[in-house]
């Protein structure tokens, strides 16, 4: 049963809202209370004491005593607490990137024990999920895509190697000092086991999974550029620093020199990333070789002879077709009289050799497919010490061929401080062991601050230096320096652990605020810098998209492997080995189950909209996967509202929530209670429920005018069911994490 297509005031009214209450992002500016030192970033880090504070029964934890010490400074209290359940959908989404289920809500609601919050965090610290949302997040740093560069559509065969990778690291918790060296020199580190060869391995790929510019046909500006990407992404994401605006000149805020770049530079510039292919100027990344184990060895084996002979039938029918077509076309017309096959007349003949032709030319292309994808060793994207390393020159206004000096390789001076910035080197090596290894040192202040500052963002939603990505000069000072330093020191003192520092930021009580707005802290705090209240925000839309598919009982789980469907031959193409160029990709035809698994195991795309089933990334604010990108922009615009009001997807969506909610009660009343619950994790309150009540009244109303509209079909949810659930997950307050 359905309302030929009317969407309804109420629809209307939650998608017009739906774009209003989100909160603009301001320009930097320093908080006028906190005293730091330009160079604050470069300084060592000092331990402080946990501030005394005149409340002393409300912090919590340390971070709350710190919190609280600077609100007092401005005669601010901070907020009262939210209810439990906004606590537990805020937890779930942050933790998880999933809404709390049912079940887990009311189980919360009846822990009424004082380790009851504690209990939460730690099951979605421990849940598969908790890996999946935060790879997410570190992905937006490295740019990746499940594509080479964004000429000619050339896929990364191996790049979903990487994001498994950082799936497995966060749900291990693998120590943070240890991710960095993986992702930096990987390839050199020792190993006790197979798996962890093949995990450092794969961590380099963090070097080469960017926008490579593979079609440059000019090789030595290729390799500088390709260095200058990684001098960027591995001083971006790790030390919070733009050390590529030096690269022609010194850097113009910063105390970072030409000469410190190129100290770097130097360090990839000894690091093979990519080599040329047989097709004429195309390039492509390294690929290593992975270590099996001899279990792994045995399965491989197993699928590779059941896929070779595959093939073999497939070139055994190929023959045979064409043999047959031979036939045929060497046939007179008098022979053809004769029946042969079912061909009586020349007419027929001829149809028949057309039908054969386009088997043939199916069989082929199959054949090709598959010969190219025959199973071999596996293999992940990453990097490899040049035959002969050695420093680099300086490359005067980034021209290869325009050389200077020759710089040392080293590490950065203004970070380094009291001594040297050259690196001892052992001969033969590029340097990366070592510049990991200075990066992840307990001395560099700027690593685990940057660090714990990330954390801190994704958590709260600003940064305690809200430049997450640029600890410069020109970037925002800290609004609490003592407590990121303090977190800082505890984060390397607790053996660099990413889940232990995020259990005790949302097991504080400024994690548990609520949003209220106060008049009187809004004129003093009104950027909320002293953390007095919780600012609601909008969820990105890899948690939007698979809230949808939670709440409406689709979310399919997936164990990872390949995004690109290139096993089907219509997706891809350039696969002989003759062909002028690489072999490529066209997305013509997804998996089945690619529509209901979590965003984070869908192809990214680098060069155009994000297609197929993730088409809703590009509507909210996916970050652009040819950058290095920490701090996504938040926007709020019309075609957001606009694509969940129109968007297939979202229907299709709306609809499965309707069958779930009508299978779970025979009543209206607990069915909204259950719709309430499930979809925006709280009770309905009695003002909804009777708006709701009244709102499937007048939609019953009006379809019993139109008997043709009815429908037998119990499988599908009535027509007022699907058009209130599409005006629930399309509110406001769904897209909200308050």
């Amino acid at each position: 049963m359905r309302c030929n297509g009317l969407y309804p005031v109420f629809i209307f009214l939650a998608l017009t809202i739906s774009s209003c209450a989100l909160v603009s992002h301001t320009s930097a500016a320093d908080f006028p209370n906190v005293e730091v030192s330009d160079d604050w970033a470069y300084s060592p880090m000092q331990k402080a004491s946990i501030p005394v504070v005149d409340d002393a029964e409300w912090p919590a934890s340390e971070i709350d005593s710190f919190i609280l010490q600077a609100l007092e400074g401005k005669r601010l209290r901070p907020v009262a607490d939210t209810d439990r359940q906004t606590w537990l959908r805020r937890t779930s989404f942050d933790l998880s990137g999933l809404p709390p289920t049912v079940a887990q809500i009311n189980e919360f609601m009846m822990d009424s024990s004082p380790d009851a919050r504690s209990r939460v965090v730690d099951r979605l610290l421990a849940s598969a999920s908790f890996g999946e949302r935060w790879a997410r997040h570190w992905l937006d740093l490295v740019g990746y895509a499940d594509q080479m560069g964004t000429s000619n559509n050339v896929f990364a065969r191996y790049a979903w190697r990487y994001r498994d990778y950082l799936v497995s690291a966060y749900n291990d918790d693998l120590p943070f000092d240890q991710f960095i060296r993986q992702q930096i020199a990987g390839d050199l580190l020792p190993s006790d086991s197979i798996e962890q060869q093949r995990a450092n391995l794969t961590a380099t790929g963090f070097l080469v999974l960017g926008d490579v510019e593979v079609v440059e046909s000019d090789k030595a500006k290729l390799r500088i550029d390709l260095v200058d990407q990684q001098v960027n992404k591995v001083s971006k994401a790790f030390l919070g620093m733009t050390l590529s605006c030096a690269r022609c000149h010194d850097h113009k805020f910063d105390p970072i020199s030409q000469r410190d770049y190129f100290a770097v530079a130097g360090v990839f510039f000894s690091t093979e990333s990519l080599y040329r292919t047989e097709q004429g100027v195309w390039s492509s990344i390294i690929n290593l070789q992975l270590p099996e184990t001899a279990d792994q060895q045995s399965r491989r084996a197993a699928y590779t002879e059941t896929y070779v002979e595959s093939l073999v039938q497939k070139k055994t029918e190929r023959d045979h077709v064409a043999a047959e077509k031979k036939s045929l076309e060497e046939s007179t017309d008098e022979q053809t009289d004769v029946a042969q096959d079912g061909v009586t007349s020349s007419a027929d003949r001829q149809a028949k050799i057309d039908e054969l032709t386009k088997r043939i030319q199916q069989l082929d292309d199959e054949i090709v497919h598959a010969e190219f994808f025959t199973p071999k060793v596996p293999q992940t994207y990453g990097v490899r010490d040049v035959p002969q390393p050695a420093d680099m020159q300086i490359t005067i206004r980034g021209n290869p061929r325009a050389l200077g000096e020759v710089v040392p390789r080293g590490y950065i001076q203004v970070v380094h401080r009291g001594g040297s910035s050259e690196a001892t080197i052992p001969t033969g090596e590029s340097g990366r062991r070592q510049l990991a290894d200075w990066i992840a040192n307990a001395d560099n202040s700027l690593t685990a601050r940057v660090a714990v500052n990330r954390l801190w963002y994704k958590i709260f939603g600003e940064g305690i230096v809200r430049s997450v990505d640029y600890f410069g000069v020109r970037g925002e000072t800290p609004s609490h320096p003592q407590l990121l330093d303090h977190l800082a020191l505890d984060f390397i003192e607790s053996g660099w652990s990413q889940k232990r520092l995020i259990r005790k930021l949302v097991l504080s009580r400024v994690y548990r605020l609520g949003n209220e707005r106060l008049e009187s802290a809004m004129a003093v705090d009104p950027e909320n810098r002293l953390l007095w209240r919780m600012v609601p925000r909008r969820i990105d839309a890899e948690a939007l998209r698979d809230s949808l598919l939670s709440v409406s009982g689709t979310l399919c789980r997936c164990g990872g492997g390949s995004a690109m469907p290139l096993e089907f031959p219509e997706n891809v193409a350039n696969l002989d080995p003759k062909s002028v160029n690489p072999p490529s990709f066209r997305l013509n035809k997804y998996r089945a189950d690619q529509e209901y698994v979590r965003t984070v195991f869908l192809p990214v795309i680098r060069h155009e909209a994000q297609p197929g089933p993730a088409e809703l990334r590009d509507v909210f604010d996916f970050a652009q996967p040819a950058t290095c990108v920490g701090m996504r922009s938040v926007t709020a615009v019309p075609t957001q509202a606009l694509f969940l009001m129109n968007s297939k997807m979202v229907r299709r969506r709306a609809t499965d929530l309707a069958s779930r909610v009508c299978g779970h009660a025979s009543d209206d009343e607990s069915a909204l209670k259950y719709l309430w619950l499930c979809a925006l994790n709280r009770e309905i309150t009695m003002d909804e429920l009777q708006d709701a009540l009244v709102f499937l009244k007048s939609i019953r109303e009006r379809v019993t005018k139109d008997s043709s509209d009815q429908s037998t079909n119990s499988a599908i949810p009535p027509g007022e069911w699907v058009e209130l659930c599409h005006a629930v997950v399309a509110s406001n307050e769904f897209l909200m994490r308050l």
